[in-house]
């Protein structure tokens, strides 16, 4: 189970490693798809108290040689970030000997422009090392709002979503790869799931995690994963928790109890289920909100 959006971010370059090659043809770089990939260890720490470690690291075999990728998911500016990766990419450089490249993947604009600035480390009248990081962000890679566009790659579909989840048309650019995984699913359920669960935490905490849940309760309903089952779930509960507040809320108008703002807040924001029941139990009779909430927090 991943954790956050950030290890979403870097973590399907893992999955499909010839994503990075495909993705950052908008960036009018051409990198040859890789023949073979292989994880490299992402702990970077020499023989001294700091630690150094990169979140994603593959080394690329292509037709036209090797590299060794670096990724990086970046939430927000970071003054001592630029420092790091430049040890990254030397450290690398000196202990493969092979050439390294850093992607920063960043779901916010701001932070995505700065990451891409160039810097240059040393002497103004003459840089020793100049750091140019290859940079994807919500302006560098395109919505894919096409089912069948979304079906022809399902990986760069699900990193776009991840990157324009805080677009107004989250609705449209989300149906996309849901339909596009419904039809995956029929062949391989375990790599639907995997980019089921990669969706949902590239999403974060933001409005469209919560549609895509609602998205995979109805539309992937027939899909048996482990992983499908827990967003089925959730949103069937989250429907539950939306329906009980409607019903304790439009109980009390009914019967003329009147409830300030902040009480009709405490009210739509409780997701417990047992404590809104007990709340519903007690507006059948309460002749006031704080009546509700006297004895009716659930332990």
């Amino acid at each position: 189970m991943l954790s956050s959006s950030h290890e979403a971010l870097h973590r399907i370059f893992q999955e499909d490693p010839g994503l990075f090659a495909r993705a950052v043809r908008g960036l009018g770089v051409s990198f040859p798809p890789p023949v073979s990939a292989s994880p490299l260890p992402t702990d970077l720490t020499e023989n001294r108290p700091m630690e150094r470690r990169v979140d994603t690291l593959l080394r690329m075999d292509t037709e036209d040689g090797e590299f060794i990728l670096a990724v990086e998911s970046q939430g927000k500016r970071a003054p001592d970030k630029p420092a790091s990766w430049a040890y990254y990419l030397s450290h690398l450089y000196a202990k493969h000997g092979i050439p390294p490249v850093l992607l920063v993947v960043c779901a916010d604009r701001a932070t995505a422009a700065w990451a891409a600035r160039q810097v240059d480390i040393g002497p103004p009248q003459w840089p020793s090392l100049t750091l140019r990081p290859l940079v994807l962000g919500p302006d560098s890679l395109p919505v894919i709002a096409s089912p069948d566009e979304a079906a022809r790659d399902i990986p760069l579909t699900v990193l776009s979503a991840a990157l324009h989840r805080r677009d107004p048309d989250a609705d449209a650019i989300l149906n996309a790869p849901a339909k596009a995984l419904k039809g995956l699913s029929a062949e391989d359920e375990d790599t639907a799931g995997t980019f089921i669960e990669l969706t949902e935490q590239g999403l974060g905490k933001t409005p469209a995690a919560d549609l895509w849940r609602h998205l995979m309760a109805v539309d992937l309903s027939f899909f048996q994963s482990e992983t499908a089952q827990r967003l089925r779930a959730e949103g069937r509960d989250e429907g539950r928790v939306e329906g009980r507040t409607e019903d304790i809320l439009r109980l009390l108008d009914g019967r003329g109890v009147e409830t300030s703002a902040e009480e009709r807040e405490r009210i739509t924001g409780c997701r417990d289920l047992d404590t809104l029941a007990a709340w519903f139990t007690r507006a059948i009779t309460a002749t006031s909100a704080a009546e509700v909430f006297e004895s009716g927090e659930a332990g």
